[in-house]
């Protein structure tokens, strides 16, 4: 099979997802860090001033991707801008099916690999610095307004943060949310089998009483605001005073499907019923799981998983009798995209 014609078959299979408003497109850098040394690898989707043939990004044997033109120069005028924040253990392209369906519909998304809690990356140092997860976010937002000439210009008070599982306890955290260390560890004793709780468990983030300050600070951004969490964990942490008190306009997405380490009822809709109600909307999608908010899996994609690592196939599968992934996120992307035009005004 041809390229062009590989390209057209694939986004077909991913277009339930996308609008075509906008030509979009595609940028990879590094923002360095020596302070840190938290190199982070950012990638941005933009609207495009371009007619040029998209090229298919973050495709995999496994995972369908993004049509998007590379280092395509942007649209004139100022969009709104989405930071994402990718699961633990995922990375950047797992969320292209969310970064380039809001680029399609004129807004800038940006989106980082968190160090330490990539597929590629698992260093044990880093992840256990999980308060540097929403430090990121902020960088990716000072590295996007730096650079209009190369992304876009950005409309300064239309900029949200969306995130998938651990990603979705990040954008609470920018937002406003604060993690008591201790308040986790002891709800984790009566809830072991959660994901979240496992996952804390391997991260170890509160080893030493300076790490367990520096998790429990204020990681807020204020230009972040409204959020979008999908499927999130480790809410439980989060302080019921601070979840209450929280300034900014919150959607909230469960996959509903009944699951012993991310049940709905624990994490997203637990989450929910302590924010503000008046600024505060919650959806759980019945026949979506908590891998549903991933890339969509190409044909034979579970096979391929199952021999290389048995027993994460399920990455790829839905609900029982579920409609098809790019249907889910399809209504995904409609209520995301409801939600910031309602809430990310100028």
């Amino acid at each position: 099979m041809n390229t062009a014609l590989a390209v057209l078959l694939l986004i077909c299979l991913a277009g339930p997802v996308l609008a075509d408003d906008h030509a979009i497109g595609f940028q990879a850098t590094t923002l360095p860090d020596t302070h840190n040394n938290r190199p982070l690898e950012l990638v941005v989707w933009y609207p495009a001033a371009t007619n040029a043939t998209p090229e298919l990004i973050a495709d995999s044997v496994v995972f369908i991707g993004a049509p998007a033109v590379p280092n395509a120069p942007p649209t004139t005028g100022e969009h709104p801008l989405v930071v994402l924040s990718h699961g633990y253990g995922g990375n950047w392209g797992k969320l292209a099916w969310l970064a380039s369906a809001l680029a399609h519909q004129g807004y800038i998304v940006a989106e980082v690999n968190h160090p330490g809690t990539t597929n590629k990356d698992r260093s044990p140092q880093a992840a256990a610095q999980l308060w540097q997860r929403p430090k990121d976010l902020s960088r990716a937002i000072d590295a996007v307004l730096a650079q209009p000439k190369q992304f876009g210009a950005v409309a300064k008070k239309r900029i949200a943060a969306a995130g998938h599982s651990l990603g979705g306890w990040t954008v609470m955290e920018i937002a406003g949310a604060r993690f008591d260390p201790d308040l986790f560890t002891q709800d984790c004793n009566a809830h072991p089998k959660l994901g979240g709780c496992i996952g804390y468990q391997e991260m170890n983030p509160a080893s030493t009483p300076a790490a367990k300050a520096q998790l429990a600070a204020d990681l807020s951004d204020k230009r972040v605001s409204a959020v979008v969490s999908l499927d999130l964990g480790l809410s439980r942490g989060m302080t019921d005073a601070s979840l209450a008190a929280l300034s900014v306009p919150a959607l909230v997405i469960a996959g509903g499907v009944p699951s012993e380490d991310m049940p709905a009822k624990l994490e997203s809709a637990d989450l929910a019923r302590r924010l503000p109600t008046a600024s505060t909307r919650y959806v759980e999608i019945s026949d979506a799981t908590h891998f549903s908010f991933m890339s969509i899996c190409k044909p034979g994609a579970v096979a391929l998983i199952e021999a290389h690592s048995p027993g994460d196939g399920m990455i790829c599968r839905d609900g029982a009798d579920a409609r098809p992934r790019q249907v889910i996120q399809q209504q995904v992307v409609g209520l995301i995209s409801e939600f910031l035009g309602g809430s990310v005004r100028d």
